[in-house]
């Protein structure tokens, strides 16, 4: 039997978890299963504390959920609580979430390290932050804040008045008594920015110029958006926060994660005419953030500001004028509202549909040259073709998504593959690459945004033929939400950097109790060791630069 057929038959025999999802994961998980929850994306299965790992290898292996997004802590009266978000690369529209409770005596789970690496880095920030411990986890410390700090955030009785002292430490050779290690050298590289790509601290380890161990540092600028949302209400003051998770550009697609998280939970419906400026917004917001990705890719890795950088800066400038025309602002465009958008095309509009095609229809000659300036350069293809190579196997216990999974020939993209806005409506093609590598990730980012140009115009000539009496651009949303008390959501879009995903609990009020929010960068950047041990220095920079990490959704 071939590998595709063991594949479909492994598919016809998984059990399926949404047409009967209780009694399909008794069967499945046995005695393991403590209860059941509903949340309004998911089934929802509690377990015992000790047989997280049991349970999550069982889901991955026999049913098929082999991507955690997601894991979500949070702190209530009577207990602590871990809520694993899984999900399959193969359907999306399959999702199943773990419910782990602990004693609010003793905050103790056990690990799902081994079973999905990419808990790892979301165990360390539910410890930091909420102080649950994950008992057999690798590297139980503080991601986010100072190993000195005091107390957990966002713990119920955490006293935010407690004066923190943060000494400094000197940092020892971790593979000291490792057997890879000979003359070995150990170097901070950052955070400063833009020589890290952002804010971000790498302790490397080299022998030579090889790196045998590299552990990002990241915590450097977090700002605690999340309680920020926690204390604002759904209907007017969460809204502008999402801007600022991601400062290339895709704020609007950042915009669009809070709106389908919110809109779901209220059982708010979007108008077509308003999902369709949403989808050109979007598609124009994505494009500004690949081509500023591109263009500092250029200055990573071969050092050339005065052409390519530049270029992508003023095509970039065009896309910021149009956004400008559209939404009033360059950067936090604060464009979307629950329901719908602020307002509609500007007047005149002919002459903003002119301004947009005069952008796309020049923009496929400009894309030659980028080609030319960069995926045709020999220099380039020399530090990016076959380094910072990231096997789609691998990639898939990181969590990765977006550009990078893509790269790693993992065709899965929200998008299409759980649908929203007008992307169902329209002819454009999800862009894979297979090579793996720092090559294969600037190939897909120049391809989706010709995509996107593809999606831009194809918006721009339905919104011309658009009826005026039709043209609704707000549903009819109550000035307060109030969503009933205790219910939960997990809802993500194709972000700029791939899968951005948002959980919300509900408590009555008109503000959330719980808002956790799942960056893709911050998946996407913990695979960076994976891509860069055993490589050499400057292959670790290029790897580190075909991340396109945003810090600001990495410690948000």
């Amino acid at each position: 039997m071939s590998p595709s057929q063991t594949s479909d038959v492994a598919a016809t025999t998984r059990p399926d978890v949404r047409d009967d999802p209780r009694t399909a994961l008794r069967a499945l998980l046995g005695d393991r299963v403590l209860g059941f929850e509903d949340h309004v994306n998911a089934p929802a299965v509690v377990i015992r504390p000790d047989a997280v790992q049991d349970v999550l290898s069982t889901l991955r292996d026999e049913a098929g959920f082999d991507h955690l997004s997601c894991v979500t802590s949070q702190e209530y009266e009577d207990r602590y609580e871990s809520i694993y978000h899984l999900t399959s690369y193969d359907d999306r529209t399959r999702e199943v979430s773990v419910v782990v409770p602990t004693s609010k005596g003793a905050p103790k789970s056990q690990t799902a390290e081994p079973v999905f690496r990419t808990a790892e880095w979301h165990e360390r920030e539910a410890y930091d932050l909420v102080g649950i411990e994950y008992e057999g986890h690798p590297d139980l410390r503080r991601i986010l804040l100072p190993e000195t700090w005091q107390g957990h955030p966002l713990s119920l009785d955490y006293d935010q008045d407690r004066p923190q002292i943060v000494p400094y430490t000197e940092h020892a050779n971790p593979i000291d008594e490792d057997h890879r290690a000979g003359e070995t050298m150990f170097i901070n590289i950052g955070p400063h920015h833009p020589a890290t790509h952002g804010v971000l601290h790498l302790e490397a380890v080299l022998d030579g110029e090889q790196v045998v161990d590299l552990d990002p540092d990241i915590g450097y600028i977090h700002r605690c958006e999340e309680q920020m949302c926690q204390q604002g209400t759904y209907r007017y003051q969460i809204m502008p926060y999402p801007d600022r998770w991601d400062w290339s550009g895709g704020g609007l697609l950042n915009e669009w994660a809070y709106a389908r998280v919110a809109e779901e939970l209220a059982g708010i419906d979007v108008p077509e005419y308003a999902r369709l400026l949403r989808t050109l917004s979007a598609e124009l917001s994505r494009i500004l953030a690949h081509m500023l990705a591109v263009g500092a890719y250029a200055l990573d890795v071969t050092g050339d500001f005065t052409a390519t950088f530049m270029y992508a800066i003023t095509d970039r400038e065009r896309v910021q004028n149009l956004l400008e025309d559209l939404t009033g602002q360059r950067l936090m465009f604060n464009y979307f509202r629950l329901g719908g958008v602020v307002w509609d095309l500007p007047e005149p509009r002919e002459d903003f549909f002119e301004k947009v095609r005069d952008f796309v229809d020049g923009f496929a000659g400009a894309l030659e040259e980028y080609h030319d300036l960069l995926t045709a350069n020999e220099i380039l293809q020399m530090r990016t073709v076959d380094t910072g190579v990231l096997p789609p196997a691998v990639a898939k216990e990181y969590g990765v998504t977006g550009p990078v999974a893509r790269g790693s020939g993992i065709d899965y993209d929200l998008r299409r593959d759980d649908p929203y806005g007008s992307y169902p409506d329209l002819d454009w093609e999800v862009v894979t690459e297979d090579g793996c590598d720092n090559f294969s990730r600037l190939l897909v980012r120049l391809r989706e945004v010709e995509e996107s140009a593809k999606i831009v115009e194809q918006c721009v000539d339905r919104l011309e033929d658009w009826p005026e009496e039709d043209r609704e651009i707000q549903a009819n949303v109550p000035r307060t939400l109030r969503p009933e008390d205790d219910t939960e959501i997990y809802r993500a879009v194709e972000a700029a950097k791939g899968e951005l995903g948002i959980y919300i609990r509900s408590d009555g009020t008109d503000k959330p109790a719980r808002f956790k929010i799942r960056g893709p960068s911050f998946s996407n950047l913990q695979a960076l060791p994976e891509m860069a041990e055993g490589e050499h220095v400057p292959d670790m920079i290029a790897a580190l630069g075909s991340l396109d990490t945003i810090m600001g959704e990495v410690d948000r």
